[in-house]
């Protein structure tokens, strides 16, 4: 199944794709489209990682361009194979593949997996749950550090998660979504600076700064204008105008191109103070403040963070939709 960009019967697909990863999240008992393209990174890099670091470099944009196009290619594939068949596979296999580029309910329940034994005083299950879903040390955190880290996830993954794979599926279908979760996949998994992916991930690095670039400076804009509608009932922390100008400030601090407009405005939203010192198997990293704290990082920031992340997405869709509407009237 083809589509033209931001058809309508696509946005359709879209929306009925978001409900069932709302409903379903990711069932285990299902295989996922992203872990086999993590395996077949996983093999690809064992026989291509090695030699001198020129010829690293080439064989990194060679497993790039490889996984990304035999992942556009095989989900394609199966969507026109399987509509051949018959119209309704066809359908039911793009809503599915959809929904698979989607962590709406995932990101929801791992930030939920945190916020639930930290508001019990449950420092112990909170480290663990944090540790699920970021990389930094989390043996020694108190419950402001286990607050910052879930809510800079929260935020950063508002992006990898949910709103880019929405801007390239309300694109291209679910081959341009699925292919935008590979080069997603082939980043966290070989795009490091250490020794060993320094020169071999440095295509992937660069193709998911790209592919994030438009998405992340959306996010940030939606979730600033979720924030408004938000405030209505709730105020926000921080004046309308700070929050703007103080997103704008502070986002290329961060040191990913991306990462830093959707953290960024969730910190001013929240009126909390993002960034500061991460540690990673013992080595300390120091990372730029975003925000300026109106008090301490509590639990409750992580439940006001998931709800800027709804209104991110929503408004998000709403603004890709209008477009596809404008563009079906035109």
């Amino acid at each position: 199944m083809t589509h033209a960009p931001l058809n309508l019967v696509l946005l359709v697909l879209v929306l009925v794709a978001i409900a069932v990863d709302l409903l379903v999240g990711d069932p285990r008992q299902l295989p996922h489209p992203v872990v086999g393209i993590g395996k077949l990174i996983a093999f690809l890099e064992r026989g291509l990682n090695k030699g001198a670091p020129s010829a690293r470099k080439i064989k990194g944009l060679v497993l790039t361009v490889s996984v990304v196009a035999m992942t556009f290619l095989l989900s394609w594939g199966a969507i026109v194979v399987l509509a051949r068949i018959h119209p309704w596979l066809g359908v039911i296999a793009e809503v599915w593949l959809l929904s698979t580029a989607l962590a709406i309910k995932g990101l929801r329940d791992a930030a939920r997996a945190v916020v639930v034994p930290l508001m019990q005083g449950n420092l112990v299950d909170a480290r663990r749950a944090v540790s699920m879903i970021v990389g930094r040390d989390t043996h020694d955190m108190d419950e402001a550090e286990v607050t910052r880290a879930t809510v800079e996830t929260v935020a950063e993954n508002t992006v990898d998660g949910i709103t880019a794979p929405l801007f390239w599926a309300l694109l291209g279908g679910a081959p341009l979504a699925l292919a935008y979760k590979a080069v997603n996949t082939l980043d966290s998994m070989v795009g490091y600076r250490s020794q060993r992916y320094r020169d071999f991930g440095y295509a992937s690095a660069k193709l998911d700064d790209l592919a994030n670039w438009v998405p992340a400076r959306l996010t940030a804009l939606c979730m600033g204008i979720g924030g408004w509608f938000m405030s209505r009932f709730t105020p926000t922390a921080s004046g309308w105008r700070q929050t703007w100008t103080g997103t704008l400030r502070d986002a290329p601090k961060h040191p990913s191109p991306n990462a830093g407009w959707p953290e960024a405005m969730m910190a001013w939203l929240l009126g909390v103070q993002l960034g500061g010192i991460n540690r990673y198997a013992g080595e300390v990293s120091c990372r730029a403040t975003m925000g300026v704290a109106a008090g301490p990082l509590r639990a409750s920031h992580i439940l006001m963070s998931i709800s800027y992340m709804h209104a991110a997405w929503v408004v998000f869709l709403l603004v890709m939709a209008s477009l596809a509407l404008a563009r079906g009237w035109a």
